[in-house]
């Protein structure tokens, strides 16, 4: 029986550098710490004459305690003599774990730490639209390069973004297979480096940025005058987007416990965050005028339900709006038309403007000392956006407006 280590605490192990590290309590029981940054669960115990190891899953998505649970569930089996590696073995023998069923696995396996649902449809719609037509039925064991390559080669160039994903999703799974020893160790045939690398031209060499098609400054005032003429729900989120240079989704979702009409603030839970951290959003007197305007609807807690009322209000909606004005420009194109502003019409120092976009300022040591999010900054400068949309443009040259200064 080997040695029980001392017993790790949750918060020790997320910490555990590269290596294979003892964590206690259940005595073989380990976590492996690859150099790519991949965490997994091996349990080593005696099985009659011979040492087994065995895989328990990735972390985090087995957590330390379900770990304990099965390297116990395990240690058990073998005091009563049965040898959990041919039981597993003749487990797996039952089912076809075929590529499609292991990615499912895996993607339920994962689901949990993912952010939200979102997340687990999105691998889903992209293995089923890329990935399943040509190895989906093949048994996992016997997914090849070729079948990599011929995936990869139809979307490379055109959809690059896209095959970078499927790629990447393609080397996890196939990592998650090996784990659970459905596939024998070996190179991976989707990874990247010292492998497609060599087939492969780089993202950066292929895609192109697609910016988001924005309004010209100057064509603000117009618009938003047009805007404020228009009725409905739609409507009403979009112009809420402009005024406070905030995601689309983010206002879609918006609730009124997040909404502090005295304080004029918005508190974006962490939850509903790209970067996954908590937003304070200032709100203009325009902006406050909007939400006291606001029908409150029963049964929901939503700013902006959709017609069903328990759900938000869905993208489309705001989508629609701009193609009733006819104007070629996108909704989340207002936050690139906002920067633009901040940048060509005032003095704003870039890391309020960043900030206001709720983007992530500087590297992870500037991060790390930064508590502050530049808040009474912000105000100032969402008091200006709204002051500029109200404002017909001028004539002639054009003055930078610096914070706390007034027109």
């Amino acid at each position: 029986m080997p040695k029980i280590a001392t017993e790790l605490t949750p918060i020790e192990v997320k910490r555990l550098g590269v290596g294979q590290h003892l964590v206690g309590t259940v005595p073989g029981l380990r976590l492996s710490v690859k150099p790519s940054g991949a965490r997994s669960w091996v349990f080593r115990a005696t099985v009659g004459s011979r040492r087994a190891e065995m895989g328990l899953g990735s972390y985090p998505a087995v957590t330390l305690a379900m770990a304990h649970e099965r390297a116990r569930e395990i240690l058990d089996m073998i005091h009563r003599g049965v040898d959990p590696t041919a039981e597993r073995r003749a487990k797996r023998a039952t089912i076809e774990w075929t590529f499609k069923r292991t990615a499912e696995a895996y993607i339920e396996a994962h689901r949990a730490g993912w952010k939200n649902a979102k997340h687990a449809a999105q691998w889903t719609a992209t293995l089923t639209t890329y990935a399943y037509p040509t190895i989906g039925k093949k048994h996992v064991r016997d997914v090849n390069k070729g079948d990599v390559h011929t995936i990869l080669d139809a979307i490379w160039n055109t959809k690059n973004e896209t095959a970078v994903r499927v790629r990447s999703r393609i080397e996890l799974i196939l990592n998650y297979a090996v784990q659970r020893e459905l596939r024998p160790e070996g190179l991976n045939p989707a990874r990247w480096r010292g492998n497609l690398d060599a087939v492969f031209p780089k993202a950066s060499k292929v895609s192109k940025t697609a910016h988001f098609a924005a309004l010209p400054i100057d064509e603000m005032h117009g618009f938003m005058e047009r805007l404020r003429q228009a009725e409905g729900t739609g409507a009403r989120a979009l112009e809420l987007a402009i005024l406070t240079a905030t995601r689309s989704g983010d206002v879609r979702g918006a609730t009124w416990g997040e909404i502090d009409l005295q304080r004029a603030v918005w508190t974006i839970p962490a939850g509903r965050m790209k970067a996954d951290r908590e937003h304070r959003c200032p709100l203009s007197e325009r902006a406050l005028e909007l939400l006291e305007g606001l029908p409150r609807f029963e049964g929901t807690d939503l700013v902006f339900p959709g017609q069903r009322g328990d759900k938000p209000l869905s993208d489309m909606s705001l989508t629609a709006v701009l193609r009733r004005f006819k104007v070629p420009v996108t909704a989340h194109g207002f936050r690139s038309t906002f920067r633009d502003w901040c940048a060509e019409r005032t003095a704003t120092p870039s890391e309020v403007a960043e900030m206001a976009l709720a983007h992530a300022v500087g590297d992870a040591t500037e991060a790390a000392y930064r508590r502050g999010d530049l808040f009474e900054k912000r105000r100032e400068l969402m008091t200006l956006w709204a002051k500029f949309i109200d404002t017909k443009p001028p004539r002639g040259n054009v003055r930078a407006l610096r914070l706390g200064e007034s027109k």
